[in-house]
Protein backbone atom coordinates (compact mmCIF):
# COMPACT_ATOMS: atom_id res chain seq x y z
CA UNK A 1 0.00 0.00 0.00
CA UNK A 2 1.22 3.55 -0.52
CA UNK A 3 0.77 6.39 1.63
CA UNK A 4 0.89 9.99 0.68
CA UNK A 5 0.73 13.20 2.90
CA UNK A 6 -0.70 16.44 1.39
CA UNK A 7 -2.18 19.82 2.14
CA UNK A 8 -6.04 19.77 1.34
CA UNK A 9 -8.54 22.97 2.60
CA UNK A 10 -12.20 21.26 3.50
CA UNK A 11 -13.44 22.87 0.12
CA UNK A 12 -10.77 21.49 -1.66
CA UNK A 13 -11.58 17.83 0.05
CA UNK A 14 -14.84 17.84 -1.59
CA UNK A 15 -13.41 18.29 -5.39
CA UNK A 16 -10.71 15.74 -4.53
CA UNK A 17 -11.32 12.24 -6.73
CA UNK A 18 -11.22 9.36 -4.80
CA UNK A 19 -13.07 6.17 -4.06
CA UNK A 20 -13.56 6.94 -0.74
CA UNK A 21 -13.29 9.91 1.90
CA UNK A 22 -12.93 9.18 5.67
CA UNK A 23 -13.88 12.24 7.73
CA UNK A 24 -12.71 11.60 11.13
CA UNK A 25 -14.50 13.57 13.56
CA UNK A 26 -14.54 14.46 17.28
CA UNK A 27 -17.40 13.98 19.74
CA UNK A 28 -17.56 17.94 19.80
CA UNK A 29 -17.95 19.12 15.88
CA UNK A 30 -20.28 21.57 16.52
CA UNK A 31 -17.59 23.63 14.59
CA UNK A 32 -18.71 21.88 11.30
CA UNK A 33 -22.24 23.76 11.43
CA UNK A 34 -19.84 26.89 10.18
CA UNK A 35 -18.61 25.70 6.71
CA UNK A 36 -20.78 25.25 3.73
CA UNK A 37 -18.62 23.18 2.02
CA UNK A 38 -21.20 20.12 1.04
CA UNK A 39 -18.68 17.53 3.44
CA UNK A 40 -19.30 19.55 6.39
CA UNK A 41 -22.58 20.29 5.57
CA UNK A 42 -23.43 16.82 5.26
CA UNK A 43 -21.90 16.07 8.44
CA UNK A 44 -23.33 18.82 10.38
CA UNK A 45 -26.64 17.07 8.98
CA UNK A 46 -26.00 13.77 10.16
CA UNK A 47 -25.17 14.87 13.59
CA UNK A 48 -27.57 17.50 14.07
CA UNK A 49 -30.59 14.36 13.52
CA UNK A 50 -29.07 12.15 15.91
CA UNK A 51 -28.14 9.79 12.67
CA UNK A 52 -23.87 10.02 13.75
CA UNK A 53 -22.11 10.69 16.44
CA UNK A 54 -18.16 11.34 17.53
CA UNK A 55 -18.07 8.37 19.62
CA UNK A 56 -15.25 6.34 18.61
CA UNK A 57 -15.65 4.00 16.18
CA UNK A 58 -18.73 5.14 15.00
CA UNK A 59 -19.53 5.29 10.95
CA UNK A 60 -21.99 6.51 8.79
CA UNK A 61 -21.48 5.85 5.08
CA UNK A 62 -22.94 7.58 1.72
CA UNK A 63 -22.64 6.58 -1.21
CA UNK A 64 -22.04 9.52 -4.10
CA UNK A 65 -22.86 12.12 -1.77
CA UNK A 66 -24.17 15.15 -3.75
CA UNK A 67 -21.24 18.14 -4.53
CA UNK A 68 -18.45 15.48 -3.42
CA UNK A 69 -16.28 14.30 -5.82
CA UNK A 70 -15.69 10.88 -3.86
CA UNK A 71 -17.78 8.32 -4.48
CA UNK A 72 -17.83 7.27 -1.04
CA UNK A 73 -18.18 9.08 2.03
CA UNK A 74 -17.31 7.31 5.38
CA UNK A 75 -18.05 9.85 9.02
CA UNK A 76 -16.09 7.84 11.45
CA UNK A 77 -16.06 8.89 15.12
CA UNK A 78 -13.22 9.38 17.44
CA UNK A 79 -14.62 10.66 20.62
CA UNK A 80 -12.11 12.96 22.42
CA UNK A 81 -9.43 12.95 19.81
CA UNK A 82 -6.90 10.77 22.19
CA UNK A 83 -4.85 8.14 20.08
CA UNK A 84 -6.44 5.31 20.91
CA UNK A 85 -9.57 6.34 19.50
CA UNK A 86 -8.22 7.74 16.36
CA UNK A 87 -6.97 4.08 16.11
CA UNK A 88 -9.82 2.82 17.06
CA UNK A 89 -11.94 5.08 14.31
CA UNK A 90 -9.23 4.32 11.58
CA UNK A 91 -9.41 1.11 12.17
CA UNK A 92 -12.96 0.72 11.67
CA UNK A 93 -13.19 2.82 8.92
CA UNK A 94 -10.79 1.75 6.82
CA UNK A 95 -11.99 -2.13 7.56
CA UNK A 96 -15.37 -1.22 6.34
CA UNK A 97 -13.68 -0.59 2.76
CA UNK A 98 -11.03 -3.13 2.36
CA UNK A 99 -13.46 -5.90 1.13
CA UNK A 100 -15.04 -3.34 -1.61
CA UNK A 101 -13.84 -1.40 -4.67
CA UNK A 102 -12.01 1.45 -2.97
CA UNK A 103 -8.58 1.46 -4.14
CA UNK A 104 -7.70 5.15 -3.56
CA UNK A 105 -8.78 6.86 -0.59
CA UNK A 106 -8.87 10.09 1.70
CA UNK A 107 -8.21 10.04 5.36
CA UNK A 108 -9.38 13.76 6.49
CA UNK A 109 -7.77 14.93 9.44
CA UNK A 110 -8.67 18.35 9.38
CA UNK A 111 -11.33 18.38 12.10
CA UNK A 112 -9.66 17.23 14.68
CA UNK A 113 -7.96 20.78 15.58
CA UNK A 114 -4.31 20.48 16.41
CA UNK A 115 -2.04 17.74 14.88
CA UNK A 116 0.64 16.36 16.41
CA UNK A 117 3.00 13.81 14.96
CA UNK A 118 1.78 11.24 17.23
CA UNK A 119 -1.99 11.80 15.98
CA UNK A 120 -0.40 11.27 12.56
CA UNK A 121 1.42 8.20 13.34
CA UNK A 122 -1.67 6.70 14.83
CA UNK A 123 -3.41 7.18 11.99
CA UNK A 124 -0.86 5.74 9.74
CA UNK A 125 -0.11 2.74 11.38
CA UNK A 126 -3.80 2.12 11.94
CA UNK A 127 -4.34 2.02 7.96
CA UNK A 128 -1.24 -0.24 7.69
CA UNK A 129 -2.88 -2.17 10.34
CA UNK A 130 -6.82 -2.51 8.75
CA UNK A 131 -5.11 -2.83 5.37
CA UNK A 132 -3.27 -5.91 5.73
CA UNK A 133 -4.44 -9.46 4.46
CA UNK A 134 -2.81 -12.60 4.51
CA UNK A 135 -2.66 -14.52 1.80
CA UNK A 136 0.54 -16.74 1.57
CA UNK A 137 -1.25 -19.97 1.34
CA UNK A 138 -4.18 -18.98 -0.82
CA UNK A 139 -4.54 -20.20 -4.39
CA UNK A 140 -6.51 -17.40 -4.89
CA UNK A 141 -5.38 -14.49 -3.47
CA UNK A 142 -7.66 -11.99 -1.80
CA UNK A 143 -6.18 -8.73 -1.38
CA UNK A 144 -7.23 -5.59 0.19
CA UNK A 145 -8.86 -3.36 -1.96
CA UNK A 146 -7.39 -0.40 -0.73
CA UNK A 147 -3.79 0.32 -2.75
CA UNK A 148 -3.41 4.14 -1.43
CA UNK A 149 -4.08 6.51 1.26
CA UNK A 150 -4.00 9.93 1.29
CA UNK A 151 -3.71 11.55 5.32
CA UNK A 152 -5.18 15.05 4.56
CA UNK A 153 -4.75 17.76 6.79
CA UNK A 154 -5.68 21.64 6.50
CA UNK A 155 -2.61 23.33 5.97
CA UNK A 156 1.41 24.02 5.57
CA UNK A 157 1.54 24.32 9.34
CA UNK A 158 -0.31 21.38 9.74
CA UNK A 159 1.99 19.65 7.47
CA UNK A 160 5.08 20.46 8.83
CA UNK A 161 3.92 19.37 12.19
CA UNK A 162 2.79 16.30 10.90
CA UNK A 163 5.17 14.80 8.88
CA UNK A 164 7.81 13.25 11.18
CA UNK A 165 4.86 10.89 12.36
CA UNK A 166 3.70 10.19 9.05
CA UNK A 167 6.96 8.81 7.98
CA UNK A 168 7.04 7.16 11.74
CA UNK A 169 3.71 5.85 11.10
CA UNK A 170 4.72 4.48 7.74
CA UNK A 171 7.91 3.02 8.42
CA UNK A 172 5.80 1.17 11.52
CA UNK A 173 3.51 0.01 9.08
CA UNK A 174 5.80 -1.98 6.83
CA UNK A 175 7.39 -3.28 10.44
CA UNK A 176 4.52 -4.59 11.53
CA UNK A 177 3.42 -5.84 7.99
CA UNK A 178 6.24 -8.19 8.01
CA UNK A 179 5.79 -9.15 11.84
CA UNK A 180 2.30 -10.81 10.60
CA UNK A 181 3.30 -12.35 7.80
CA UNK A 182 5.75 -14.32 9.06
CA UNK A 183 4.08 -14.80 12.54
CA UNK A 184 1.18 -15.94 10.33
CA UNK A 185 2.94 -18.36 7.86
CA UNK A 186 2.58 -22.37 8.85
CA UNK A 187 5.20 -23.75 10.26
CA UNK A 188 6.22 -25.28 6.58
CA UNK A 189 6.23 -22.08 5.15
CA UNK A 190 8.25 -20.61 8.28
CA UNK A 191 10.82 -23.10 8.93
CA UNK A 192 13.80 -21.90 10.63
CA UNK A 193 16.23 -22.45 7.13
CA UNK A 194 13.18 -20.11 5.79
CA UNK A 195 12.87 -17.30 8.51
CA UNK A 196 16.31 -16.74 8.15
CA UNK A 197 16.01 -16.30 4.60
CA UNK A 198 13.81 -13.92 5.15
CA UNK A 199 16.19 -12.58 7.29
CA UNK A 200 18.87 -12.33 4.86
CA UNK A 201 16.53 -10.56 2.80
CA UNK A 202 16.47 -8.03 5.21
CA UNK A 203 20.48 -7.78 4.77
CA UNK A 204 19.80 -6.27 1.20
CA UNK A 205 18.19 -3.06 3.17
CA UNK A 206 20.37 0.23 3.70
CA UNK A 207 22.36 -0.14 7.26
CA UNK A 208 22.01 -3.82 8.09
CA UNK A 209 23.81 -7.06 8.33
CA UNK A 210 22.97 -10.32 8.86
CA UNK A 211 24.94 -13.61 9.46
CA UNK A 212 23.31 -17.07 9.83
CA UNK A 213 24.92 -19.56 12.34
CA UNK A 214 23.47 -23.36 11.40
CA UNK A 215 24.53 -27.03 13.53
CA UNK A 216 28.15 -26.88 13.35
CA UNK A 217 28.72 -23.23 14.21
CA UNK A 218 26.13 -23.66 16.85
CA UNK A 219 27.93 -26.86 18.48
CA UNK A 220 31.33 -24.82 18.62
CA UNK A 221 29.53 -22.50 20.57
CA UNK A 222 29.00 -24.48 22.89
CA UNK A 223 24.93 -24.15 22.69
CA UNK A 224 23.85 -27.39 24.56
CA UNK A 225 20.74 -25.87 25.58
CA UNK A 226 19.65 -24.59 22.30
CA UNK A 227 20.86 -27.56 20.50
CA UNK A 228 18.80 -30.21 22.83
CA UNK A 229 15.66 -28.30 21.78
CA UNK A 230 16.55 -28.94 18.33
CA UNK A 231 17.55 -32.08 18.27
CA UNK A 232 14.16 -33.89 17.51
CA UNK A 233 13.19 -32.48 14.53
CA UNK A 234 14.49 -33.10 11.04
CA UNK A 235 14.78 -29.25 10.29
CA UNK A 236 17.71 -28.08 11.00
CA UNK A 237 18.33 -24.92 13.59
CA UNK A 238 19.71 -21.23 12.36
CA UNK A 239 21.06 -18.96 15.20
CA UNK A 240 20.17 -15.47 13.50
CA UNK A 241 22.28 -12.29 14.07
CA UNK A 242 21.35 -8.85 12.37
CA UNK A 243 22.87 -5.78 12.97
CA UNK A 244 21.87 -2.48 12.39
CA UNK A 245 24.43 0.33 12.45
CA UNK A 246 23.23 3.71 13.05
CA UNK A 247 25.53 4.74 15.95
CA UNK A 248 29.04 5.12 16.08
CA UNK A 249 31.48 2.03 16.15
CA UNK A 250 32.26 2.69 19.46
CA UNK A 251 28.54 2.98 20.67
CA UNK A 252 27.34 0.30 23.00
CA UNK A 253 24.46 -1.70 21.23
CA UNK A 254 20.63 -3.04 22.36
CA UNK A 255 20.27 -6.33 22.12
CA UNK A 256 16.94 -7.72 20.94
CA UNK A 257 16.58 -11.27 21.42
CA UNK A 258 13.51 -12.93 19.93
CA UNK A 259 12.23 -16.85 20.80
CA UNK A 260 11.93 -18.68 17.24
CA UNK A 261 10.17 -21.82 17.87
CA UNK A 262 8.71 -22.20 14.18
CA UNK A 263 6.28 -24.85 15.56
CA UNK A 264 5.99 -25.87 19.13
CA UNK A 265 4.49 -29.85 19.93
CA UNK A 266 5.55 -29.37 23.36
CA UNK A 267 8.11 -32.27 22.55
CA UNK A 268 7.78 -35.86 24.24
CA UNK A 269 5.49 -33.37 27.06
CA UNK A 270 3.34 -33.37 24.29
CA UNK A 271 0.82 -30.52 24.06
CA UNK A 272 -3.15 -31.35 23.29
CA UNK A 273 -4.34 -31.64 20.44
CA UNK A 274 -7.09 -29.02 20.71
CA UNK A 275 -5.35 -25.80 18.95
CA UNK A 276 -2.37 -26.40 18.58
CA UNK A 277 -2.51 -26.02 15.52
CA UNK A 278 -1.72 -22.29 16.71
CA UNK A 279 2.07 -23.53 17.86
CA UNK A 280 3.15 -21.73 14.52
CA UNK A 281 2.67 -18.55 16.52
CA UNK A 282 5.82 -19.30 18.83
CA UNK A 283 7.93 -18.10 16.85
CA UNK A 284 6.35 -14.63 17.08
CA UNK A 285 9.38 -12.91 19.50
CA UNK A 286 11.49 -13.35 16.23
CA UNK A 287 8.93 -12.11 13.87
CA UNK A 288 9.10 -8.94 15.98
CA UNK A 289 12.54 -8.87 15.56
CA UNK A 290 12.45 -9.18 12.24
CA UNK A 291 9.66 -6.54 11.97
CA UNK A 292 11.76 -3.96 14.09
CA UNK A 293 14.49 -3.67 12.10
CA UNK A 294 12.68 -4.05 8.93
CA UNK A 295 11.02 -0.55 10.67
CA UNK A 296 14.87 0.86 11.71
CA UNK A 297 15.79 0.59 7.84
CA UNK A 298 12.88 2.90 7.07
CA UNK A 299 13.64 5.51 10.14
CA UNK A 300 17.54 5.82 10.07
CA UNK A 301 17.77 6.29 13.77
CA UNK A 302 21.16 7.09 15.49
CA UNK A 303 21.50 3.91 17.61
CA UNK A 304 23.10 0.08 16.94
CA UNK A 305 20.66 -2.64 17.31
CA UNK A 306 21.77 -6.09 17.54
CA UNK A 307 18.41 -8.84 16.74
CA UNK A 308 19.39 -12.37 17.90
CA UNK A 309 17.26 -15.07 16.58
CA UNK A 310 17.55 -19.07 17.90
CA UNK A 311 15.42 -21.00 15.19
CA UNK A 312 14.39 -24.14 15.15
CA UNK A 313 11.64 -26.86 15.92
CA UNK A 314 10.35 -28.55 19.27
CA UNK A 315 9.21 -32.15 17.89
CA UNK A 316 9.04 -36.04 19.89
CA UNK A 317 10.98 -37.50 17.48
CA UNK A 318 13.46 -40.72 18.81
CA UNK A 319 15.83 -38.20 19.15
CA UNK A 320 14.34 -35.91 21.39
CA UNK A 321 14.73 -34.41 24.72
CA UNK A 322 13.09 -36.41 27.64
CA UNK A 323 11.98 -35.03 30.70
CA UNK A 324 15.08 -35.57 33.40
CA UNK A 325 18.07 -35.13 30.58
CA UNK A 326 20.15 -32.73 32.11
CA UNK A 327 22.02 -30.49 28.83
CA UNK A 328 24.64 -27.85 29.35
CA UNK A 329 24.12 -24.27 28.25
CA UNK A 330 26.48 -22.18 26.48
CA UNK A 331 27.13 -20.38 29.95
CA UNK A 332 28.41 -23.57 31.56
CA UNK A 333 25.41 -24.13 33.99
CA UNK A 334 23.67 -27.42 33.56
CA UNK A 335 19.70 -27.83 33.36
CA UNK A 336 17.82 -30.42 34.26
CA UNK A 337 14.40 -31.01 31.53
CA UNK A 338 11.49 -31.33 33.48
CA UNK A 339 9.13 -30.76 31.07
CA UNK A 340 10.18 -30.35 27.26
CA UNK A 341 6.84 -28.31 26.89
CA UNK A 342 9.29 -25.29 28.64
CA UNK A 343 11.37 -25.49 25.48
CA UNK A 344 11.39 -21.23 24.68
CA UNK A 345 13.74 -20.68 28.03
CA UNK A 346 16.26 -23.07 26.90
CA UNK A 347 16.73 -21.80 23.41
CA UNK A 348 16.70 -18.03 24.73
CA UNK A 349 18.95 -19.01 27.92
CA UNK A 350 21.93 -19.58 25.31
CA UNK A 351 20.79 -16.56 22.63
CA UNK A 352 21.34 -14.42 26.21
CA UNK A 353 24.70 -15.61 26.86
CA UNK A 354 26.09 -15.16 23.12
CA UNK A 355 24.73 -11.58 23.97
CA UNK A 356 27.24 -10.82 26.45
CA UNK A 357 29.76 -10.34 23.51
CA UNK A 358 28.51 -7.04 21.86
CA UNK A 359 28.88 -5.68 25.87
CA UNK A 360 25.34 -4.31 25.30
CA UNK A 361 24.14 -1.14 27.15
CA UNK A 362 20.60 -3.54 27.47
CA UNK A 363 19.53 -6.75 26.09
CA UNK A 364 15.82 -7.29 25.74
CA UNK A 365 14.28 -10.48 25.28
CA UNK A 366 10.85 -11.32 23.50
CA UNK A 367 8.74 -14.28 23.43
CA UNK A 368 5.70 -16.45 23.82
CA UNK A 369 6.81 -17.94 26.76
CA UNK A 370 3.92 -18.81 28.86
CA UNK A 371 0.63 -19.40 29.43
CA UNK A 372 0.84 -18.30 32.72
CA UNK A 373 1.17 -14.59 31.74
CA UNK A 374 -2.15 -15.03 29.64
CA UNK A 375 -4.36 -15.78 32.65
CA UNK A 376 -2.20 -13.00 34.18
CA UNK A 377 -2.73 -10.64 31.76
CA UNK A 378 -4.72 -11.22 29.01
CA UNK A 379 -4.26 -9.93 25.50
CA UNK A 380 -4.10 -6.49 26.47
CA UNK A 381 -0.62 -5.85 27.75
CA UNK A 382 2.44 -7.49 27.42
CA UNK A 383 4.26 -9.31 30.59
CA UNK A 384 7.31 -6.98 31.07
CA UNK A 385 9.89 -8.68 33.63
CA UNK A 386 13.39 -6.60 33.98
CA UNK A 387 16.57 -6.25 36.16
CA UNK A 388 16.70 -2.64 36.05
CA UNK A 389 14.66 0.46 37.02
CA UNK A 390 15.56 2.56 33.90
CA UNK A 391 15.05 -0.29 31.30
CA UNK A 392 12.12 -1.58 32.75
CA UNK A 393 10.66 2.28 32.77
CA UNK A 394 12.00 3.14 29.46
CA UNK A 395 9.76 0.37 28.17
CA UNK A 396 6.98 0.86 30.06
CA UNK A 397 7.02 4.64 28.67
CA UNK A 398 7.58 3.03 25.12
CA UNK A 399 4.12 0.88 25.77
CA UNK A 400 2.35 4.24 26.55
CA UNK A 401 3.31 5.85 23.55
CA UNK A 402 2.35 3.42 21.17
CA UNK A 403 -0.42 2.07 22.41
CA UNK A 404 1.36 -1.08 22.47
CA UNK A 405 1.11 -1.81 26.40
CA UNK A 406 2.85 -3.81 28.66
CA UNK A 407 2.75 -4.36 32.72
CA UNK A 408 5.91 -4.99 35.10
CA UNK A 409 5.88 -7.84 37.07
CA UNK A 410 8.14 -8.88 40.17
CA UNK A 411 11.17 -10.67 40.07
CA UNK A 412 11.53 -11.62 43.50
CA UNK A 413 14.48 -14.20 44.36
CA UNK A 414 11.89 -16.28 46.12
CA UNK A 415 10.40 -17.19 43.33
CA UNK A 416 13.31 -19.30 42.11
CA UNK A 417 13.10 -20.79 44.67
CA UNK A 418 11.19 -23.44 42.79
CA UNK A 419 13.95 -23.74 40.03
CA UNK A 420 16.15 -25.98 42.30
CA UNK A 421 17.26 -29.56 41.36
CA UNK A 422 19.62 -32.22 43.21
CA UNK A 423 20.40 -32.72 39.55
CA UNK A 424 21.86 -30.00 37.69
CA UNK A 425 22.24 -26.67 38.03
CA UNK A 426 18.92 -25.42 37.92
CA UNK A 427 15.59 -27.18 36.71
CA UNK A 428 13.34 -25.47 33.49
CA UNK A 429 9.97 -25.70 35.21
CA UNK A 430 9.22 -24.67 39.12
CA UNK A 431 5.95 -25.40 39.86
CA UNK A 432 2.08 -24.12 38.39
CA UNK A 433 1.94 -21.13 40.51
CA UNK A 434 3.90 -17.71 39.45
CA UNK A 435 4.66 -19.62 36.38
CA UNK A 436 5.15 -16.46 34.51
CA UNK A 437 7.54 -15.60 37.38
CA UNK A 438 9.40 -18.68 37.42
CA UNK A 439 10.41 -18.58 33.68
CA UNK A 440 11.73 -15.25 33.67
CA UNK A 441 13.75 -15.67 37.07
CA UNK A 442 15.24 -19.05 34.77
CA UNK A 443 16.12 -16.59 32.30
CA UNK A 444 17.42 -14.10 34.91
CA UNK A 445 20.37 -16.59 35.37
CA UNK A 446 21.78 -15.81 32.18
CA UNK A 447 21.64 -12.18 32.40
CA UNK A 448 24.38 -11.18 35.22
CA UNK A 449 26.31 -8.96 32.76
CA UNK A 450 23.77 -6.29 30.97
CA UNK A 451 20.72 -4.77 31.84
CA UNK A 452 18.21 -7.13 31.09
CA UNK A 453 14.17 -6.76 30.01
CA UNK A 454 12.05 -10.10 29.07
CA UNK A 455 8.54 -9.49 27.32
CA UNK A 456 6.35 -12.28 27.53
CA UNK A 457 4.13 -12.06 24.39
CA UNK A 458 1.99 -14.99 24.58
CA UNK A 459 -1.26 -13.07 25.47
CA UNK A 460 -0.48 -10.01 22.79
CA UNK A 461 1.25 -11.29 19.72
CA UNK A 462 -1.58 -13.05 17.96
CA UNK A 463 -5.33 -13.46 18.48
CA UNK A 464 -7.76 -16.63 18.03
CA UNK A 465 -10.79 -17.28 17.42
CA UNK A 466 -12.79 -15.86 14.18
CA UNK A 467 -10.11 -13.21 14.31
CA UNK A 468 -7.23 -15.63 14.50
CA UNK A 469 -4.39 -13.84 13.23
CA UNK A 470 -0.80 -11.86 14.51
CA UNK A 471 -0.98 -9.03 15.68
CA UNK A 472 2.66 -7.44 15.03
CA UNK A 473 3.03 -6.88 18.94
CA UNK A 474 5.36 -5.73 20.12
CA UNK A 475 7.42 -3.67 17.25
CA UNK A 476 5.82 -0.42 18.06
CA UNK A 477 6.94 -0.86 21.77
CA UNK A 478 10.68 -2.00 20.20
CA UNK A 479 10.63 0.97 18.24
CA UNK A 480 9.43 4.06 20.29
CA UNK A 481 11.83 2.37 23.41
CA UNK A 482 14.51 2.24 20.64
CA UNK A 483 14.01 5.75 19.02
CA UNK A 484 13.96 7.09 22.37
CA UNK A 485 17.28 5.56 23.29
CA UNK A 486 18.83 7.31 20.19
CA UNK A 487 17.10 10.72 21.39
CA UNK A 488 18.77 9.85 25.10
CA UNK A 489 21.96 9.58 23.03
CA UNK A 490 21.70 12.74 21.31
CA UNK A 491 20.48 11.44 18.09
CA UNK A 492 17.22 10.28 16.82
CA UNK A 493 17.96 10.03 13.29
CA UNK A 494 21.32 9.96 11.16
CA UNK A 495 19.84 10.77 7.68
CA UNK A 496 16.64 12.86 6.84
CA UNK A 497 13.41 10.64 6.35
CA UNK A 498 12.44 9.04 3.04
CA UNK A 499 9.70 11.69 2.29
CA UNK A 500 9.74 13.69 -0.42
CA UNK A 501 7.95 16.85 -1.15
CA UNK A 502 6.09 18.10 -3.76
CA UNK A 503 4.97 21.68 -3.57
CA UNK A 504 2.05 21.03 -0.41
CA UNK A 505 2.54 17.09 -1.06
CA UNK A 506 4.32 15.28 0.70
CA UNK A 507 4.72 11.64 -0.57
CA UNK A 508 6.27 8.50 0.72
CA UNK A 509 5.98 4.55 -0.54
CA UNK A 510 5.00 2.30 1.78
CA UNK A 511 4.43 -0.91 0.13
CA UNK A 512 4.42 -3.74 2.91
CA UNK A 513 7.48 -5.96 1.91
CA UNK A 514 7.63 -9.88 3.07
CA UNK A 515 11.05 -9.62 2.48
Amino acid sequence: MDFELKTLTRARICTEKCDALVLLIPQNAGELGGSDDPVSQLAALAIKSGDFEGKAGKLLAAYRPHGVAAIRLVLAGVGDGSPKNIRAAVLAAIGSLKNGNAKRVVVDLSALGVLGSEIMRTAVVACGDAVYVYNTTKPKATPSAVERVMMAVPSATALSAAAAGFSKGVGLAKGIALAKEWANRPANYATPTLLAGAAKDLGKLPGIKVEILGPKEVAKLGMGSFMAVAQGSEEPLRFIVLRYDGAGKNAAPVVLVGKGITFDTGGISIKPAAEMDEMKFDMCGAASVLGTFRTLAELKPAINVIGLIPACENMPDGRAIKPGDVVTSMSGQTIEILNTDAEGRLVLCDALTYAERFKPVAVVDIATLTGACVVALGGVRSGLFASDDTLANALMDAGESSLDLCWRLPLDDDYAEGLKTNFADVANVAGRAGGAVTAAKFLQRFTAKFAWAHLDIAGTAWKGGAAKGATGRPVALLVDYLLGQAALAGGVQNSKPAVKSRGSKTRVSAKPSVA
